[in-house]
């Protein structure tokens, strides 16, 4: 006899989407200069570094920092790559353009974006530079990230903060100077992951710190960026060699060579 009872099966789980990384950069070629990044171990955190031609003198640079573990922000960092080139295209590729209302808006698109994919706040620190191959001149704006090292015949600049990280109000904007680049100057960022690593992660008595980077950059006779990124991540690594890398580690040098 049939059975008075009816069961289904349960039906088998979704298969989980393919998670999304953001595209790997491919620095461009620049004449009189040169561009590379570099980041040690694997990627457990937000960092995520970008460069793109976007007109035919200007290049559009940066260093993102997104808020969280990567298994947990992977489709907000791809959305902050994709404001980036898309918008980045759109708002400098005029010939006659103004450079810092230009950052003022990509920086705009950047805050809704993040807001939105994160459906609310998400802090994003960023470093956002547009170098302008002819003049070689850098508009750049430092949403909240650790302050890029400008070296040059006079010393060495910190380029600060100039507003708050991306991701938090939709409509805050971040001033955007211009400084020049002579030749021989060496622009260098860093995460904060390497400015913080240390000797122990628990009992650390002490970091690596920003002061070591200056002095690097300052000692440093490398003249090509991506040999100056392997030097400055070699240094943090010697500095905690057996600490867990709990952070990303990532480095972007930008080099004028004529």
């Amino acid at each position: 006899m049939p059975s008075p009872f009816h069961t289904t099966s349960p039906e088998p789980p979704a298969p989980e989407p393919p998670a999304i990384e953001p595209v790997p950069t491919v620095f461009p070629k620049i004449e009189g200069a040169d561009i590379a990044a570099g980041f040690a171990g694997h990627r457990v955190a937000g960092d995520f570094s970008d460069s793109l031609r976007v007109s035919p003198e200007r290049i559009l640079f940066g260093l993102l920092d997104v808020a969280g573990r990567r298994e947990q922000n992977r489709s907000i960092l791809a959305a902050a790559q994709r404001i980036f080139r898309e918008a980045g295209a759109k708002l400098f590729s005029g010939l006659d353009i103004n450079e810092s209302d230009s950052m003022t808006q990509l920086c705009l698109a950047l805050n809704r974006g993040l807001i939105e994919t994160a459906h609310g706040v998400h802090p994003c620190p960023a470093f956002i530079g547009c170098y302008h191959e002819k003049f070689g001149t850098l508009c750049y704006t430092n949403a909240g990230h650790t302050a890029a090292l400008l070296r040059d015949s006079r010393g060495i600049a910190e380029l600060t903060s100039t507003g708050l990280p991306l991701g938090l109000f939709s409509h805050a904007t971040c001033d955007s100077p211009t400084v020049g680049m002579e030749k021989a100057a060496v622009l260098l960022l860093v995460s904060r992951g390497l400015v913080e690593c240390g000797l122990d992660q628990d009992q650390s008595p002490d970091e690596f710190g920003m002061e070591r980077v200056k002095q690097l950059v300052l000692n440093s006779t490398q003249r090509e960026a991506q040999a100056l990124c392997t030097y400055i991540l070699q240094a943090a690594s010697d500095f905690s060699p057996a600490a867990a890398l709990c952070d990303d580690r990532t480095a972007l040098a930008l080099v004028r060579t004529a």
